[in-house]
Formats: C-alpha cells, sequence, structure tokens
C-alpha cells in the first residue's frame, strides 16, 4: 500500500507500550526486570525478551487488542498447558498468581519461559521424522475434545472473507485488480469443488476429514531445535499457539514443506513415517495441502492490509501494496489454480 496513516490519525495501540511499561507489566505479577530487555521478531503481537534480577530471562507476550477475546486466549493457554501437562516439548504460559493471561495499561500479556534454539534442518530426514512423531503427539492430545471458543479453519473465513474484504476497501491497485479478482474466484471455485464439498456449516473439510484442535501456524520459525546432548535433551520445541484452531491435521505438516514435488514428496514420507509411528493419519487429507496454501496466500495479503495502521508494517513490508506485489499474487494464483488441477502429492 503507498498510503500512509494521517497525521490526524490516532495513535497505534502499541505507541504506549513502552520499555518501562513492559517492565511494569511484569512487576504487576511478582517479576521484576533487571532493565535489559529485547524484542523478538513478532509483527502480530509485542513479544520481549526480559532479563530478570535473579539471572533467568522469560519472555513476555502482548496481545494485539481486540484479536481475540479473554475467553479465546484463555483457550489457547488451556490447550499449551495440557499438552505441556502430557510431556510434549511445547513453550506453554507460567502460571502466575493463579492466571497465565493477565492484564495491564489496557493489554492483555502473558508470561512463558525463555526457551533457545534455531529452526530446524529439514533437509535432514532424522529431524523431519522427528517433527512428525511431535506433531502426531500434539494432534493426540488435540482431538481428545474441540475448541469451543476458537475458529475452525475454514474456505469462508480464510478465502472468501479476506477476498470481499480488499475488493470492498479498493486495496488493490485498479490496474491489477480485475486480474486478482479473477484469478481469486477461480482458484476458491476449484477449493469449493474439488476439495471441499458443500455443506450446511461451511466447515472446511475433505468429505468426513476430522478437523482437531491444530498448533495452526505451524512453520519452521515456529519449531526451535536445540542439539542433542549426552544425557538425550534437545530435539525440537513448538511454540506461538496464537494462531491454534480446529482443522484438518494435515495443516500442521504442509508449511514444513519445501523445494519441488519430489523434494517435497520425500519430505513428507519422512514426516508421516515419524507421525503415524503414533498416530493414524487420514490419507485423503493430502488433496487438502494446495488448497490451504491457496487460502494462506489470500489471507495473507488481507492481513498486512488489515495492520497498516501499525508502524511496524510498513516498516518490515516496504513492498506490499505495490502494482508489482499484486502483479506477483496474481501469478502466484496462477501457479495454485494449475497445482490444484495437479494430482495431490503422495507419501
Amino acid at each position: 500500500m503507498t498510503a500512509t496513516p494521517s497525521d490526524t490519525a490516532p495513535p497505534h495501540p502499541y505507541a504506549s507500550l513502552t520499555p518501562d511499561l513492559v517492565l511494569d507489566a511484569l512487576a504487576s505479577v511478582g517479576l521484576y526486570g533487571d532493565g535489559r530487555l529485547m524484542a523478538l521478531g513478532s509483527y502480530e503481537n509485542r513479544v520481549y525478551q526480559v532479563a530478570l534480577e535473579d539471572g533467568s530471562r522469560v519472555v513476555v507476550k502482548f496481545y494485539r487488542p481486540g484479536r481475540w477475546s479473554q475467553a479465546q486466549i484463555e483457550e489457547e493457554h488451556a490447550f499449551a498447558l495440557e499438552l505441556a501437562a502430557a510431556e510434549v516439548p511445547v513453550v506453554a504460559p507460567l502460571m502466575l498468581q493463579g492466571r497465565s493471561l493477565h492484564q495491564h495499561a489496557g493489554f492483555g500479556f502473558a508470561v512463558s519461559p525463555w526457551r533457545g534454539g534455531r529452526m530446524p534442518e529439514l533437509d535432514d530426514f532424522e529431524v523431519l521424522e522427528w517433527l512428525g512423531r511431535y506433531l502426531a503427539r500434539i494432534h493426540n492430545v488435540g482431538a481428545q475434545r474441540p475448541f469451543e471458543q476458537r475458529p475452525r479453519l475454514d474456505a469462508q473465513s480464510f478465502g472468501q472473507e479476506p477476498r470481499d474484504w480488499l475488493l470492498s476497501q479498493q486495496i488493490i491497485p485498479l490496474d491489477q485488480q480485475s486480474a486478482w479478482h479473477a484469478a481469486c474466484d477461480e482458484a476458491l471455485e476449484l477449493i469449493a469443488s474439488d476439495a471441499y464439498p458443500s455443506s450446511a456449516t461451511g466447515q472446511f473439510v475433505l468429505k468426513d476429514a476430522n478437523a482437531i484442535r491444530l498448533h495452526g501456524d505451524c512453520h519452521p520459525g515456529n519449531v526451535l531445535w536445540t542439539p542433542v546432548d549426552d544425557a538425550g535433551q534437545g530435539g525440537p520445541h513448538f511454540v506461538d499457539l496464537d494462531d491454534a484452531r480446529m482443522g484438518p491435521a494435515v495443516q500442521d505438516l504442509w508449511m514444513l514443506l519445501s523445494g519441488d514435488r519430489r523434494q517435497r514428496a520425500l519430505q513428507l514420507s519422512t514426516l508421516l513415517d515419524g507421525y503415524e509411528q503414533l498416530r493414524a493419519f487420514d490419507r485423503r487429507e493430502l488433496a487438502l495441502i494446495e488448497p490451504l496454501r491457496t487460502l494462506r496466500l489470500i489471507h495473507y495479503s488481507a492481513w498486512l492490509a488489515r495492520r497498516w495502521s501499525d508502524p511496524i508494517f510498513p516498516i518490515n513490508f516496504p513492498w506490499f501494496g505495490s502494482s508489482d506485489y499484486w502483479r506477483g499474487q496474481v501469478g502466484m494464483l496462477r501457479e495454485q489454480i494449475e497445482a490444484m488441477r495437479e494430482e495431490p502429492l503422495t507419501a
């Protein structure tokens, strides 16, 4: 987008989130920082690593105002704590003063232990198999009960609604609007007719695919890997359940795949070798991979546009909104249309 926020626009809520406020929020739950804090890479929320006076470190997340309700955040936390209780390696929020979600100066925030690590080496098949086993463990817990407050991953909320909003807000430059609209409509029609038969609820399913509680955004940046030590400690741990929702199990697998079709097929086969050691996988869900990738593409553009009043977005995404950006989106949608017409990956 080339437009900039008006000089008369009210300041963004995060403008008041100063280092002093971060430290005051921690002090309100009995944690006292020594003055050292570092912003971590997060755009949707604001996340800081803070050194405490006792020498330990914590991570504090300030939730974006208005995105999730208190009940939805608490449900995310309950899922993370349920996973941790089952000894699944996720970074769960700390219970402080009897609760995991706290309020300070108009912000909801949570505190979690600091955990180091790096992105996993996804070209290492042993790593992929290990990740498959842990994803199966997440899904074994996730399948025990549904979310009641958090939404489902469906074609309406991730495809149709973002499309309609982008067009109604006149976000797309006129020289690319018709081409993007046509490509988006064709892609959504393919998703509706080929992969997701109509249903009264609009549920995002492949025939009778199960919807379970998911991590929801399981890309490599949300998996931290630590070397395995002599005691056997280390390996992957999962962070950031902010996008947890109901959906098909394959949603937590496909973002770990990359490369050409042959490479992705080998990676998928290895992931499933690990996964199926602990949980059955419905192979029909493999037909969902390209539709899910397509929906993420549409949703991502709308997410960027909706967050543009947050100053961190124009700084970090300066290319967004130009004719070149939308021309590229048209090209990627066309590629996805072709991909959805091909036979699904097999493993």
